[in-house]
């Protein structure tokens, strides 16, 4: 890929490690301003730097996805700083308890799901307005294997993770004449900082969930970057609603 988003701005959330970091490096070496945003207010201000001491242009802005307002404010600086939105990642998310559904908390299934649901429809809540002004736009929500397929022990991501392709869907339908478009990654098993935090950091636990991917191994951030930023770009202009699996063949089996 050579300047697929030259001139344009992108937004990631969850943009402090793994595959939001992953993502924003790419929208920058693909030639955008790009908005980082995460609670986790020092691995965004890395991610940002990076991008900078790269050579590309890069705005850390802190936000809870779960609280409307902050999305809101978050949309708003983006604008306030680089004129308009063209692209967004939504990626912000947490793994949840790994436990039964029956032994799940209410607190702990409410943070899931205000997080990696409800942070996404706020996402999209005040990123497509303001899309729309600009004439159209791109936006990519990070599902997961976990949106297409059922896991013992993550009732809540499982659900949470199916509701955001519920969302990609209705949103690329009701948008598609509009020019925004509005599509899904689902990751398989990604070598990031969830997925140790998932393996307790044990690498007999790592190769075990290795080897649950016909390739037989762990994919990296870059390549769900690379998707999402193709997505984002006009070299997938005729692609809306969709759910892209990265994930190795996972969900084939």
């Amino acid at each position: 890929m050579a300047n697929l988003m030259q001139d344009k701005v992108a937004l990631v959330t969850g943009g402090s490690s793994g595959i939001g970091r992953a993502t924003a490096l790419t929208f920058a070496r693909e030639g955008a301003k790009v908005v980082v945003s995460d609670v986790a207010i020092e691995g965004g201000q890395e991610t940002a730097s990076l991008i900078r001491e790269a050579g590309g242009e890069a705005l850390f802005v802190s936000a809870d996805v779960s609280q409307a307002a902050q999305v809101e404010a978050l949309i708003a600086k983006t604008v306030e700083t680089y004129g308009r939105l063209d692209a967004a990642h939504n990626n912000a998310g947490v793994e949840g308890s790994s436990v039964m559904t029956t032994d799940y908390t209410e607190a702990d299934w409410d943070q899931v799901i205000a997080i990696n649901l409800t942070g996404v429809w706020l996402c999209l809540k005040y990123e497509i307005p303001q899309m729309l002004k600009n004439g159209g736009g791109a936006i990519v929500n990070t599902s997961s294997a976990a949106g297409l397929l059922g896991f013992r022990r993550g009732s809540a991501y499982v659900a949470s993770k199916h509701g955001v392709l519920g969302l990609t869907k209705t949103a690329a339908l009701e948008y598609a004449k509009s020019g925004v478009r509005v599509n899904a990654v689902c990751p398989g098993a990604i070598d990031t900082p969830m997925m140790g935090r998932l393996t307790d950091h044990r690498p007999h636990r790592a190769a075990k969930m290795a080897s649950f991917e016909p390739v037989g191994r762990m994919g990296s951030p870059q390549e769900i970057a690379e998707s999402v930023v193709w997505l984002c770009s006009d070299a997938a202009s005729f692609v809306t609603g969709h759910a892209m699996s990265v994930d190795g063949g996972l969900v084939v089996q």
